[in-house]
């Protein structure tokens, strides 16, 4: 069986874009980090990899994570706090990671929701079933002046055997970002070739690390720099992560 992640072609350990958008680093408000110490942490090894820029995604779901702007405000404080303390600087954007569900829906309804600098707003399925009004959703989120975002699309398996629906969703305007470590093989086989499919049908259009603990950091350290990771770079040097809000 090869190895893909095993050897690396140079001991490069930095990606090829500055802004990380998808990741779960705010202490203690998710199934992220669940302490200030882990979220410098992580961020100090975004910072290794090369990131200037990191956009927090904490989640937003009905029943499990019902996080408002207050309490994403709350969490991001504690962790400047430690940084400055520890004196590792680095820019930090709010936002965070919406399921679409009935808490989001009053949420949106409200006006109470931290988006993406530039007005890009990141959304989820659930793993287990789409979103039963995505198309109309999408359509309300352009009307109200959003960019929607489809966080991870390979992940939702309930697509694979239908990818038209992939293309018909990215058609309509929903920018779709995949996670690095899909690309990567952190997953499941399945996820991580849709995740290249896309990739080679031009559907990627941000990459995110989707990054909740060191485990998934040394993976993504091992990934950097191997084949595979030049390949990565090649195809997806159009990403707009550099550019959002810029």
């Amino acid at each position: 069986m090869f190895n893909f992640l095993g050897k690396k072609q140079n001991t490069d350990t930095t990606l090829f874009y500055d802004t990380e958008v998808h990741c779960h680093i705010l202490p203690g408000i998710d199934d992220g980090s669940p302490d200030v110490e882990t979220s410098v942490a992580l961020v100090q090894q975004l910072k290794s990899w090369g990131i200037q820029r990191i956009i927090t995604t904490s989640h937003v779901t009905e029943s499990t994570f019902e996080n408002t702007p207050e309490s994403i405000r709350k969490a991001y404080n504690e962790l400047r706090n430690a940084l400055d303390e520890r004196g590792i600087d680095i820019e930090i954007n709010l936002s965070a990671e919406y399921r679409m569900d009935e808490y989001f829906l009053d949420q949106l309804k409200s006006g109470n929701i931290l988006s993406f600098p530039g007005n890009y707003l990141l959304i989820e399925n659930s793993f287990f079933q789409p979103f039963w009004e995505l198309r109309e959703l999408v359509f309300e989120l352009q009307l109200k002046g959003y960019t929607p975002v489809l966080a991870h699309p390979e992940r939702y398996v309930y697509y694979h055997s239908t990818p038209h629906i992939y293309k018909e969703l990215h058609d309509q305007g929903l920018l779709f970002q995949v996670n690095l470590l899909s690309l990567a093989g952190y997953y499941q086989s399945n996820i991580k070739e849709m995740a290249w499919k896309l990739l080679e049908n031009g559907m990627v259009d941000l990459i995110g690390s989707d990054l909740h603990h060191m485990q998934h950091a040394a993976h993504i350290t091992k990934f950097i720099g191997s084949k595979e990771y030049e390949k990565l770079k090649q195809k997806a040097g159009n990403i707009l992560n550099n550019r959002i809000g810029r």
